[in-house]
């Protein structure tokens, strides 16, 4: 038999010939999904299954203790059948449970090992609670089946706790202190009927505040109401007290520091092969972690971000031990379930990322370079840059540029201290690209560029400097930007000056590239406004320039253009686009753009206590004159 007839080209179907090979039963695939049903979930998947229940069942107790209606409506039959709620016993303990289950859910998504101790203690009290109180079999059930999937699961929640100090503790009193006075507010607003008078906003306040300490307030309730809301209050206040202890005595893992043996292992990296980045040198902040290669000739630098371990630039040391450097990286990563990522490496760096770990790669954006030789003020396209220097020199300003071990102890300090106080925000900024010190006897490579005004009064706390710009090392032959501090008081163009400056000293220091800032998104920016763009990259360049309202993007890529840079790019890696809005989050956490933490005067006394060193902006400052001089 042939196949020409048939056009399609498809197999024809042999049970209708006589082949002697019966048809294969049509019964088959229903048996397959009932033994994929008694099999389970996927062992990957038992973690955010788990989460996602603690965190539905966490809602529904909180609802059923804080509303008296929700016990008896239609939810609370959905809220009996599932594993931990507690629908009729007292409001209080629910209220509990619920916040607690709350707290664990994130955990268990994580695969935090603690998180799964603590869940396989609760589950088996709430089967007792469904059985003993509700008598609801099924809700008991449900429990120990849930309970039963964490125990034969429980090699998926090996991750390890992540770094903590004892300052946790007072932020947990701070918040835990803030969403029970919201709850107890709400608790004791849901029963209006019963109340004797009509309380106001600061009543209810001040019997919400008597309450969690375990006290009774100045509204008085009608019936069993008055004992329910006392106790819910008290639960809340008990609730509070108790997880802050828990923070406040459990051991302290603090977070990774560079010791001095892993500052001593990464400058003999640096040494080596630190011309190959430019963001090299700054592997050597010490509020970063590193981990090493086995042959010990590479290494990658991180900080742990929001439960995102967030490495910066390539990794440091010989091309062919990267692999091993990212690989112990990424066991790191998996053995504490942090999100891995990279911010601002090369694409080299980025081809290695992506092969060694399956990671994705955005191009995120340009950083500038100046190459030496090449520069000159001369030409129409330095025309605004040539100007502006002249006009700051006929103004009387003068510039020095030094290596950091060229200068004397006293002028250092005055450096240091100007370039604080003239930080344009009370965030300290920087992380990928920004050293966060400045004059470290360990940096007397580094190059200071100082802007003077002589004649002016010179008895102030930093005489007649002006403005500040500190270069650190780009291997022997370069040296990368990192931060630019000026006087508000000076007049405009500091920075162009002591660029320009630093660019015509550099032969004689013998530099011939130097890396400026970074611009984000620059590459849209300079096609979106050419003729001819579409109206998509239109729409993205629109975007952007309204988003440089608050940040720093349009502004500092027409600042590094005026001097006519190559630019370099550099990428994000991440492991799935859902995860990039959290990845987002953290670098801006680290970058200091977004600050989580606790009140001014806590913060003061926590740096009273644990000093660091001078930490200053990224390399891209918020400098008022960087963004009003276009």
């Amino acid at each position: 038999m042939t196949l020409d007839g048939d056009k399609s080209g498809s197999v024809p179907d042999r049970s209708q010939h006589n082949t002697g090979i019966p048809p294969k039963p049509l019964t088959r695939r229903p048996f397959r999904r009932t033994r994929r049903l008694f099999r389970g979930p996927r062992p990957e998947s038992v973690p955010a299954l788990v989460g996602t229940a603690c965190t539905l069942v966490g809602l529904l107790d909180i609802a059923a203790g804080v509303f008296p209606r929700f016990r008896h409506s239609r939810m609370h039959t959905v809220a009996e059948v599932l594993p931990g709620a507690l629908g009729p016993l007292s409001a209080a303990l629910s209220i509990s449970v619920g916040v607690l289950l709350l707290l664990l859910a994130h955990g268990l998504k994580r695969r935090k090992r603690r998180a799964w101790q603590a869940a396989v203690v609760l589950l088996p009290a709430g089967a007792v609670a469904q059985f003993g109180y509700r008598h609801s079999l099924v809700g008991a059930l449900l429990s120990l089946v849930l309970l039963a999937l964490l125990l034969r699961h429980r090699g998926e929640f090996a991750a390890l706790p992540d770094p903590r100090s004892r300052w946790k503790a007072l932020a947990n009193f701070f918040l835990m202190g803030a969403g029970s006075i919201g709850l107890g507010l709400i608790i004791v607003s849901v029963h209006p009927h019963r109340t004797v008078g009509n309380p106001g906003l600061a009543e209810r306040l001040e019997h919400v505040l008597y309450g969690l300490f375990g006290m009774d307030g100045p509204i008085d309730y009608n019936g069993i109401v008055s004992g329910t809301v006392g106790d819910s209050l008290g639960a809340l206040g008990l609730l509070t007290a108790l997880t802050t202890g828990y923070l406040a005595f459990r051991p302290e893992h603090p977070a990774a520091r560079l010791t001095e043996d892993d500052e001593r292992r990464l400058r003999a990296l640096l040494a080596r092969h630190g011309g190959r980045d430019s963001l090299g040198h700054f592997a050597l902040r010490r509020d970063k972690g590193v981990v090493f290669s086995p042959s010990g000739k590479a290494a990658v630098c991180y900080r742990v971000v929001s439960g995102v371990m967030l490495a910066s630039g390539d990794p440091i040391g010989d091309v062919e031990a990267w692999p091993g450097a990212i690989e112990r990286f990424m066991d790191e990563a998996k053995a504490h379930s942090w999100t891995p990522a990279v911010m601002g490496c090369s694409e080299t760096g980025g081809e290695v990322w992506t092969r060694e770990t399956g990671l994705d790669a955005l191009e995120l954006g340009d950083e500038a370079v100046v190459d030496v030789p090449d520069f000159s003020l001369h030409g129409r396209a330095m025309r605004n840059v040539r100007q502006m220097v002249k006009r700051i020199e006929r103004a009387g300003y003068e510039t020095r540029v030094r290596r950091v071990r060229d200068l004397s102890d006293g002028e250092l300090a005055r450096i240091r201290r100007a370039a604080d106080d003239w930080r344009g925000t009370d965030t300290e900024r920087g992380f990928s690209m920004a050293l966060g010190r400045i004059g470290d006897p360990a940096d007397g490579d580094s190059v200071i560029a100082t802007a003077h005004k002589p004649g002016e009064d010179a008895t102030g706390p930093y005489g007649d400097l002006k403005a500040v710009l500190h270069f650190v090392p780009w291997g022997t032959d370069g040296m990368s930007l990192d931060l630019m501090r000026r006087d508000r008081s000076a007049d405009p163009g500091m920075n162009e000056l002591l660029i320009v400056a630093s660019l015509h000293a550099s032969p004689a220091l013998g530099v011939e590239r130097v890396s400026l800032n970074f611009a984000m998104f620059r590459s849209a920016l300079a096609r979106g406004e050419r003729l001819g763009a579409g109206p998509v990259l239109r729409g993205w360049r629109g975007l952007l320039v309204f988003l440089s309202r608050w940040f720093q993007i349009e502004s500092l890529y027409r600042f590094n253009a005026k001097f006519q840079p190559r630019w370099e790019p550099r990428y994000v890696v991440f492991r799935s686009t859902g995860e990039l809005p959290r990845i987002g989050f953290a670098a801006m956490q680290a970058e200091g753009f977004v600050t989580l933490s606790l009140p001014r005067p806590l913060r003061r006394l926590a740096r009273d206590r644990h000093p660091r060193p001078c930490a200053h902006d990224t390399a891209s400052p918020p400098d008022p004159e960087v963004r009003t001089a276009y």
